[in-house]
Protein backbone atom coordinates (compact mmCIF):
# COMPACT_ATOMS: atom_id res chain seq x y z
CA UNK A 1 0.00 0.00 0.00
CA UNK A 2 2.78 2.00 0.74
CA UNK A 3 4.83 2.09 -2.36
CA UNK A 4 1.52 1.95 -4.77
CA UNK A 5 0.41 5.45 -2.66
CA UNK A 6 3.64 7.00 -3.27
CA UNK A 7 4.25 5.62 -7.05
CA UNK A 8 1.29 8.11 -7.37
CA UNK A 9 2.36 11.09 -5.67
CA UNK A 10 5.72 10.43 -7.85
CA UNK A 11 3.05 10.37 -10.94
CA UNK A 12 0.60 13.06 -9.68
CA UNK A 13 1.78 14.74 -6.87
CA UNK A 14 3.52 18.09 -8.55
CA UNK A 15 0.00 18.86 -10.05
CA UNK A 16 -1.73 18.27 -6.60
CA UNK A 17 -0.01 20.07 -4.88
CA UNK A 18 -0.15 17.76 -1.68
CA UNK A 19 1.36 18.56 1.57
CA UNK A 20 3.36 16.06 2.81
CA UNK A 21 3.82 12.31 3.32
CA UNK A 22 3.25 13.35 6.92
CA UNK A 23 0.40 14.99 5.77
CA UNK A 24 -2.13 14.30 2.58
CA UNK A 25 -1.63 13.67 -0.63
CA UNK A 26 -3.01 12.24 -3.57
CA UNK A 27 -3.20 9.02 -0.66
CA UNK A 28 -6.09 10.19 1.35
CA UNK A 29 -7.37 11.86 -1.97
CA UNK A 30 -7.47 15.56 -0.68
CA UNK A 31 -5.61 18.91 -2.13
CA UNK A 32 -3.50 20.18 0.37
CA UNK A 33 -3.48 23.99 1.36
CA UNK A 34 -0.62 24.29 2.51
CA UNK A 35 1.79 24.69 -0.44
CA UNK A 36 5.29 23.08 -0.56
CA UNK A 37 7.39 25.33 -0.91
CA UNK A 38 6.00 27.40 1.87
CA UNK A 39 6.09 24.23 3.91
CA UNK A 40 9.80 23.79 3.17
CA UNK A 41 10.50 27.32 4.25
CA UNK A 42 8.13 26.78 7.22
CA UNK A 43 10.66 23.79 8.25
CA UNK A 44 14.06 25.25 7.86
CA UNK A 45 15.02 25.21 3.99
CA UNK A 46 16.80 28.36 2.42
CA UNK A 47 15.03 29.85 0.10
CA UNK A 48 18.27 29.34 -2.09
CA UNK A 49 18.55 25.84 -1.63
CA UNK A 50 15.06 25.89 -2.74
CA UNK A 51 15.34 27.98 -6.28
CA UNK A 52 18.31 25.93 -7.30
CA UNK A 53 16.51 22.72 -7.37
CA UNK A 54 15.78 20.87 -10.11
CA UNK A 55 11.59 21.65 -11.23
CA UNK A 56 9.27 19.23 -9.56
CA UNK A 57 11.40 17.14 -7.21
CA UNK A 58 9.75 18.94 -4.24
CA UNK A 59 6.67 17.18 -3.82
CA UNK A 60 6.40 18.51 -0.12
CA UNK A 61 7.52 14.96 1.56
CA UNK A 62 9.11 17.08 4.44
CA UNK A 63 8.69 17.22 7.64
CA UNK A 64 12.23 19.15 8.60
CA UNK A 65 15.39 19.63 7.25
CA UNK A 66 17.87 16.87 7.92
CA UNK A 67 20.42 18.22 5.45
CA UNK A 68 20.80 20.98 8.08
CA UNK A 69 21.46 18.85 10.87
CA UNK A 70 23.68 16.62 8.95
CA UNK A 71 26.49 19.49 8.56
CA UNK A 72 27.49 17.73 5.94
CA UNK A 73 31.02 18.80 4.77
CA UNK A 74 33.31 18.64 0.94
CA UNK A 75 33.96 15.39 0.39
CA UNK A 76 31.85 13.18 2.46
CA UNK A 77 29.36 10.09 1.25
CA UNK A 78 25.95 11.08 2.40
CA UNK A 79 22.98 8.25 2.25
CA UNK A 80 19.75 9.51 1.99
CA UNK A 81 16.64 6.74 2.82
CA UNK A 82 13.79 7.16 1.09
CA UNK A 83 15.18 9.86 -1.12
CA UNK A 84 11.59 10.13 -3.01
CA UNK A 85 12.22 12.75 -6.20
CA UNK A 86 15.34 13.50 -5.14
CA UNK A 87 14.62 16.67 -2.91
CA UNK A 88 16.85 16.43 -0.02
CA UNK A 89 19.74 14.50 -2.29
CA UNK A 90 19.82 17.65 -4.65
CA UNK A 91 19.77 20.10 -1.61
CA UNK A 92 22.57 17.95 0.10
CA UNK A 93 25.22 17.92 -3.44
CA UNK A 94 26.27 21.14 -3.31
CA UNK A 95 27.81 20.71 0.07
CA UNK A 96 29.22 17.15 -0.62
CA UNK A 97 30.94 19.00 -3.57
CA UNK A 98 33.03 17.65 -6.16
CA UNK A 99 34.83 15.38 -4.35
CA UNK A 100 32.01 14.12 -1.92
CA UNK A 101 28.49 11.87 -2.98
CA UNK A 102 25.39 11.81 -2.31
CA UNK A 103 23.53 8.41 -2.53
CA UNK A 104 19.55 8.34 -3.02
CA UNK A 105 18.09 5.29 -1.99
CA UNK A 106 13.85 4.80 -2.48
CA UNK A 107 11.57 1.52 -2.71
CA UNK A 108 9.26 2.80 -5.30
CA UNK A 109 9.94 2.40 -8.86
CA UNK A 110 8.22 5.64 -9.83
CA UNK A 111 10.02 7.74 -7.08
CA UNK A 112 13.25 6.86 -8.51
CA UNK A 113 12.75 7.33 -12.27
CA UNK A 114 11.52 10.85 -11.53
CA UNK A 115 14.65 11.45 -9.22
CA UNK A 116 17.07 10.09 -12.27
CA UNK A 117 15.02 12.26 -14.33
CA UNK A 118 16.62 15.18 -12.46
CA UNK A 119 19.85 14.40 -12.48
CA UNK A 120 21.11 16.18 -15.74
CA UNK A 121 18.81 19.39 -14.42
CA UNK A 122 21.30 18.97 -11.33
CA UNK A 123 24.59 18.69 -13.21
CA UNK A 124 23.78 21.52 -15.48
CA UNK A 125 22.82 24.17 -12.68
CA UNK A 126 25.75 23.01 -9.97
CA UNK A 127 28.33 21.77 -12.81
CA UNK A 128 28.71 18.60 -10.29
CA UNK A 129 28.56 14.93 -11.09
CA UNK A 130 27.94 13.82 -7.09
CA UNK A 131 24.27 12.13 -7.38
CA UNK A 132 22.93 9.21 -7.88
CA UNK A 133 19.92 6.77 -6.75
CA UNK A 134 19.45 3.17 -6.14
CA UNK A 135 16.56 0.89 -5.76
CA UNK A 136 16.15 -0.69 -2.95
CA UNK A 137 14.54 -0.75 0.88
CA UNK A 138 15.87 0.70 3.58
CA UNK A 139 15.24 -2.40 5.94
CA UNK A 140 17.80 -3.86 2.96
CA UNK A 141 20.43 -1.01 1.96
CA UNK A 142 22.16 -1.85 -1.43
CA UNK A 143 25.09 0.08 0.03
CA UNK A 144 28.28 -1.59 1.39
CA UNK A 145 29.41 -1.99 4.77
CA UNK A 146 31.75 0.85 6.03
CA UNK A 147 30.93 3.07 3.45
CA UNK A 148 29.37 6.36 4.62
CA UNK A 149 29.80 9.32 6.55
CA UNK A 150 26.29 10.70 7.10
CA UNK A 151 22.41 9.20 7.02
CA UNK A 152 20.01 11.70 6.44
CA UNK A 153 16.51 10.50 6.25
CA UNK A 154 12.72 13.24 5.87
CA UNK A 155 9.77 11.13 7.65
CA UNK A 156 9.97 7.98 5.90
CA UNK A 157 11.28 6.03 8.96
CA UNK A 158 7.97 5.32 10.47
CA UNK A 159 6.93 3.81 7.07
CA UNK A 160 8.61 0.64 7.66
CA UNK A 161 7.43 -2.19 8.82
CA UNK A 162 10.63 -3.09 10.76
CA UNK A 163 12.30 0.04 12.21
CA UNK A 164 14.58 -1.25 15.06
CA UNK A 165 16.59 -3.16 11.55
CA UNK A 166 16.57 0.10 9.26
CA UNK A 167 18.29 1.57 12.34
CA UNK A 168 20.50 -1.70 12.73
CA UNK A 169 21.41 -1.03 8.70
CA UNK A 170 22.18 2.67 9.38
CA UNK A 171 24.76 1.30 12.06
CA UNK A 172 26.38 -1.21 9.41
CA UNK A 173 26.81 0.86 6.68
CA UNK A 174 28.53 3.96 8.80
CA UNK A 175 31.89 4.35 8.88
CA UNK A 176 33.11 5.06 12.43
CA UNK A 177 32.01 8.21 13.89
CA UNK A 178 29.38 8.23 11.44
CA UNK A 179 26.28 10.30 12.25
CA UNK A 180 22.79 10.22 11.24
CA UNK A 181 20.17 13.15 11.37
CA UNK A 182 16.70 11.90 10.85
CA UNK A 183 13.54 14.44 10.60
CA UNK A 184 10.38 12.09 11.31
CA UNK A 185 7.39 12.12 13.09
CA UNK A 186 6.66 10.88 16.74
CA UNK A 187 4.21 10.34 19.16
CA UNK A 188 3.99 12.32 22.68
CA UNK A 189 1.10 9.65 23.51
CA UNK A 190 -0.59 6.49 21.96
CA UNK A 191 -2.91 7.51 19.12
CA UNK A 192 -6.23 6.01 19.79
CA UNK A 193 -6.98 2.95 17.91
CA UNK A 194 -9.45 4.31 15.09
CA UNK A 195 -6.58 6.26 13.42
CA UNK A 196 -4.47 3.34 13.54
CA UNK A 197 -6.90 1.74 11.86
CA UNK A 198 -7.06 4.66 8.98
CA UNK A 199 -4.85 3.48 5.42
CA UNK A 200 -4.16 7.08 4.69
CA UNK A 201 -2.31 7.40 8.17
CA UNK A 202 -0.13 4.84 7.77
CA UNK A 203 0.65 5.80 4.02
CA UNK A 204 1.21 9.44 5.41
CA UNK A 205 3.54 8.40 7.83
CA UNK A 206 1.28 9.00 10.82
CA UNK A 207 -0.15 5.50 11.95
CA UNK A 208 3.41 3.73 12.06
CA UNK A 209 5.05 6.17 14.07
CA UNK A 210 6.58 5.53 17.53
CA UNK A 211 6.90 6.68 20.80
CA UNK A 212 10.53 9.63 21.36
CA UNK A 213 11.54 6.72 23.89
CA UNK A 214 11.26 3.54 21.30
CA UNK A 215 12.72 5.62 19.04
CA UNK A 216 16.02 6.56 21.23
CA UNK A 217 16.11 3.10 22.47
CA UNK A 218 16.32 1.31 18.42
CA UNK A 219 19.25 3.85 17.85
CA UNK A 220 21.24 2.87 20.89
CA UNK A 221 20.13 -0.80 20.66
CA UNK A 222 22.06 -0.60 16.99
CA UNK A 223 25.16 0.64 18.71
CA UNK A 224 25.00 4.23 18.14
CA UNK A 225 25.91 6.77 20.61
CA UNK A 226 25.31 10.38 21.92
CA UNK A 227 21.05 9.80 20.54
CA UNK A 228 19.63 13.36 21.01
CA UNK A 229 15.53 14.09 20.22
CA UNK A 230 14.19 17.39 19.62
CA UNK A 231 10.41 17.69 18.80
CA UNK A 232 9.71 19.98 16.81
CA UNK A 233 5.54 20.99 16.93
CA UNK A 234 5.29 23.97 14.98
CA UNK A 235 4.96 21.07 12.04
CA UNK A 236 1.84 19.78 13.20
CA UNK A 237 0.23 22.95 14.00
CA UNK A 238 1.48 24.36 10.35
CA UNK A 239 -0.61 21.31 8.76
CA UNK A 240 -3.60 21.58 11.05
CA UNK A 241 -3.66 26.00 10.14
CA UNK A 242 -3.75 24.99 6.32
CA UNK A 243 -6.18 22.67 6.42
CA UNK A 244 -4.67 19.46 5.95
CA UNK A 245 -6.74 16.71 4.36
CA UNK A 246 -5.52 13.95 6.59
CA UNK A 247 -4.87 15.96 9.61
CA UNK A 248 -8.51 17.14 9.56
CA UNK A 249 -9.33 13.14 9.18
CA UNK A 250 -7.26 12.30 12.21
CA UNK A 251 -8.64 15.36 14.32
CA UNK A 252 -12.18 14.08 13.72
CA UNK A 253 -11.38 10.76 15.60
CA UNK A 254 -9.25 12.11 18.51
CA UNK A 255 -10.73 12.11 21.84
CA UNK A 256 -12.98 15.30 22.46
CA UNK A 257 -10.93 18.22 23.92
CA UNK A 258 -7.52 17.22 21.93
CA UNK A 259 -6.08 17.97 18.71
CA UNK A 260 -3.34 15.90 16.73
CA UNK A 261 -0.49 18.22 18.26
CA UNK A 262 -1.46 16.33 21.68
CA UNK A 263 -0.34 13.29 20.18
CA UNK A 264 2.10 14.12 17.29
CA UNK A 265 5.12 15.91 16.43
CA UNK A 266 7.87 16.39 14.12
CA UNK A 267 11.45 15.15 15.84
CA UNK A 268 14.96 16.04 15.11
CA UNK A 269 16.94 12.70 15.56
CA UNK A 270 20.92 12.73 15.92
CA UNK A 271 23.50 10.46 16.65
CA UNK A 272 26.41 8.73 15.71
CA UNK A 273 28.64 5.82 15.16
CA UNK A 274 31.71 5.22 17.83
CA UNK A 275 34.93 5.94 16.05
CA UNK A 276 36.70 3.06 16.19
CA UNK A 277 38.60 2.32 19.27
CA UNK A 278 42.43 1.45 19.09
CA UNK A 279 43.66 -0.66 21.32
CA UNK A 280 47.18 -0.39 23.32
CA UNK A 281 49.49 -3.70 22.88
CA UNK A 282 49.13 -5.71 25.93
Amino acid sequence: MIREGYGQIAQHGSERRQSSCCGTSSCCGGMSAVDADQLARQIGYAADELSALPDGVNLGLSCGNPTALAALRPGEVLLDLGSGAGFDAFVAGPKAGATGRVIGVDMTPEMLAKARQNIATYRERTGLDNVEFRLGEIEHLPVADNSVDVVISNCVLNLSPDKPQVWREIARVFKPGGRVAVSDLALLKPLPPEVLKMVEALVGCVAGAVLMSETERMARDAGLVEVRLNPKPGYVEALMQGQDPLYLKIAAQLPAGTQPGDFITSLEITARKPSAVVQSPS
